[in-house]
């Protein structure tokens, strides 16, 4: 079984035997802790604790048995035929370079945007009368309906969504200091919690 919380570091790059260089993310990954078994729709879920937190309600921290609160909690699916029970901790050292993974994460939220950045509109001639109208969306379709249709593509908030990205290597497993070394980009700003999710084998979903 293999899931953990961590928090991002930064992006590097990390050379193999061949001369190769590999695109990294340093995930830093602590002990998380199993706070909860819950079952639902013939289900058996995980509630897993990372990281600590100033301020938390005391129901929780009466639920949980702890004295300090987590910084991020989050809640896995546990397969079939999986040993676990509250109070285990999930270490980095469940984890081997070559491993498959889905990273999920909260994109960069860069605030209202138009549609050249937010969709990828190339823009208006920049000739014959455009000069105010080369980022502009243009026509949004007929005028009858007297409405705009849902799901237009126009300007809006951007960012600050929930992203899945699947099937990431493990590159490297730094059981010391606790870090992996994921191929590719992971969503989300440096300091951002991020979860990663075995594909492999009998391993947990979400």
């Amino acid at each position: 079984m293999k899931a953990i919380i961590g928090k991002k570091l930064e992006m590097t790059q990390v050379f193999k035997d061949d001369g190769t260089v590999v695109p990294v993310t340093l995930v830093q990954t602590g002990p998380c802790t199993v706070l909860e078994i819950r079952e639902h729709d013939s289900k058996k879920k995980v509630v897993v604790g990372f990281g600590t937190k100033k301020h938390t309600a005391k129901p929780q921290l009466c639920a949980w048995g702890v004295e300090k609160g987590f910084a991020f909690v989050c809640e896995f699916i546990l397969p079939d035929g999986s040993e676990i029970k509250v109070g285990d901790t999930l270490n980095v050292t469940d984890f081997l370079p070559g491993d498959l993974v889905n990273a999920i994460g909260e994109s960069k939220g860069k605030g209202f945007q138009g549609v050249v950045k937010r969709h990828g509109f190339h823009g208006s001639p920049k000739t014959h009368g455009h000069k105010d109208q080369l980022r502009m969306p243009g026509s949004i379709g007929a005028g009858g309906v007297q409405h705009v249709f849902k799901g237009t593509r126009m300007g809006g908030r951007m960012g600050g969504d929930r992203v899945t990205v699947k099937n990431l290597e493990i590159v490297n497993v730094n059981d010391k200091d606790g870090i992996l070394a994921v191929k590719g980009a992971v969503p989300g700003c440096r300091g951002s919690f991020i979860q990663l999710i075995g594909t492999q084998g009998n391993v947990w979903q979400k």
